[in-house]
C-alpha cells in the first residue's frame, strides 16, 4: 500500500498549523515523523486518521481519499494517540473487546483475534486490570493493541514511546519491526530521535507546519555529511540539466587526551581543515574536519608528534538528531 500526503493544509482561524506539506511512504516501511512541539505533527496525524479534515489537500491510501471516503480509510488504518484514556470502570479485555465489536468482529473470530493480540503485545497477565491502574508502559501496550484489533494495513502512531523506560522502548521497537515485517506501513511520531534511527527506514522533518526534509535515512545522512541542510519541500524539484555541486564532506571526530586539552584545542584550530572544535569535561575534544578519510591518520600522527598524549580517537557517524539540529530552529507556531 502507498500512502500519499498531498499538499496538506490545515488552518485554525488565522493560524496555519499545517502548511501545504507533501510526503509518502509505503507498506513494509517505518517512517519517522519528527519536529519540535507545535510543528504540526499531531494535526497531520489526526487528518490521516480521519479525526480531522484538512482545509486543503488530501491523504490518499492507494488512491483512496480520506476526505471523500473516511469510512473506507478507517478500515485500513490503525491510530495510536499520544495518550490512552483512563477509564476507572473498564478492564483491559473489555476495552479491546469493545473496539473489536465496533469493527464487526464476531464470535470465535473475535475471541481468537483478541487472544492473539494480547499475546503479541504481552497484555495477557493484565487483561483483567482496570485501565486507570496501569503504568504508562502498559497503557501504551493497550493503545497499540487497540490499533491492531482490525488488522490494519497502515499504523499511525503519535508519540508511542513518550514516557516509557528504556526497557519498554526497546520492546516497543521490536514490536514495530515485526509489524513492518508483516507488510504494514508505519508512520511514527517521536521526540526520541536515537530510537527512531534504530527502527526507521526514512523520516519526515517538519517545523512550523512546513516540511524541511523527507526521504530515506541514508539520503538524509548524506545531505548532513556534506554540510548541506536538505532543501525545503518547494525547492526539492531540480532541473534535470542543472549540475549537482557537492560540498566537501564534514567528518566529525572525537579525540580523548590525558591532559593538555586547552592546548589541543588551540592546535587543532590552527589546521585549515578543522572547522569547529569543542571540549567537554571528560578530557575529550570534538571537532569538525573538512578533509578526507585518509587525512585523519595524518592529523592524529601530527598531534602525537607534537607531544599531545592522545589515548583514543573516534570517527562519529551523524544521526537523526544531528540532522534535526542542523535544519530546525526550535521555533513553535
Amino acid at each position: 500500500m502507498k500512502i500519499q500526503v498531498k499538499n496538506l493544509t490545515r488552518q485554525f482561524g488565522a493560524k496555519t498549523a499545517v502548511d501545504n506539506i507533501s510526503f509518502e511512504f509505503s507498506s513494509g516501511h517505518i517512517f519517522g515523523f519528527i519536529g519540535p512541539n507545535g510543528a504540526g505533527k499531531t494535526t497531520t496525524i489526526k487528518i490521516m486518521a480521519t479525526l480531522d479534515n484538512p482545509t486543503k489537500g488530501d491523504v490518499l491510501f492507494d488512491g483512496v481519499s480520506t476526505v471523500l471516503y473516511p469510512e473506507k480509510i478507517r478500515r485500513i488504518i490503525g491510530y495510536m494517540p499520544d495518550e490512552l484514556p483512563s477509564f476507572a470502570d473498564t478492564q483491559v479485555w473489555e476495552y479491546l473487546d469493545f473496539y473489536a465489536r465496533a469493527f464487526g468482529l464476531k464470535g470465535d473470530h473475535r475471541r481468537r483475534t483478541l487472544q492473539d493480540i494480547q499475546e503479541f503485545t504481552g497484555l495477557g497477565p493484565i487483561r483483567d486490570k482496570f485501565l486507570n491502574t496501569l503504568s504508562k508502559g502498559m497503557k501504551q501496550r493497550v493503545s497499540l493493541a487497540r490499533a491492531l484489533v482490525h488488522n490494519p494495513q497502515v499504523l499511525v502512531l503519535d508519540e508511542p514511546a513518550a514516557g516509557l523506560d528504556p526497557h519498554a522502548r526497546l520492546e516497543l521497537r521490536e514490536l514495530l519491526k515485526i509489524l513492518a515485517g508483516q507488510g504494514k506501513a508505519i508512520l511514527l511520531s517521536s521526540h526520541i530521535l536515537s530510537e527512531l534511527q534504530d527502527v526507521c527506514d526514512g523520516a519526515v522533518i517538519i517545523e512550523k507546519g512546513k516540511i524541511l526534509a523527507s526521504g530515506v535515512i541514508g539520503e538524509l545522512l548524506v545531505d548532513a555529511k556534506h554540510h548541506q541542510a536538505p532543501k525545503p519541500q518547494e525547492e526539492m524539484q531540480q532541473q534535470e540539466d542543472e549540475p549537482i555541486l557537492m560540498a566537501t564532506p564534514i567528518i566529525t571526530l572525537k579525540i580523548k587526551t590525558l591532559d593538555k586539552q586547552d592546548q589541543l584545542v588551540r592546535k587543532l584550530l590552527e589546521n585549515p581543515l578543522v572547522k569547529h572544535v569543542e571540549a567537554n569535561a571528560y578530557s575529550e575534544v570534538k571537532l569538525e574536519f573538512a578533509g578526507l578519510d585518509d587525512q585523519i591518520p595524518m592529523l592524529i600522527k601530527q598531534l602525537l608528534d607534537d607531544g599531545f598524549p592522545i589515548v583514543a580517537f573516534e570517527k562519529l557517524d551523524l544521526g537523526l538528531q544531528d540532522i534535526f539540529l542542523k535544519i530546525t530552529k526550535g521555533e513553535i507556531q
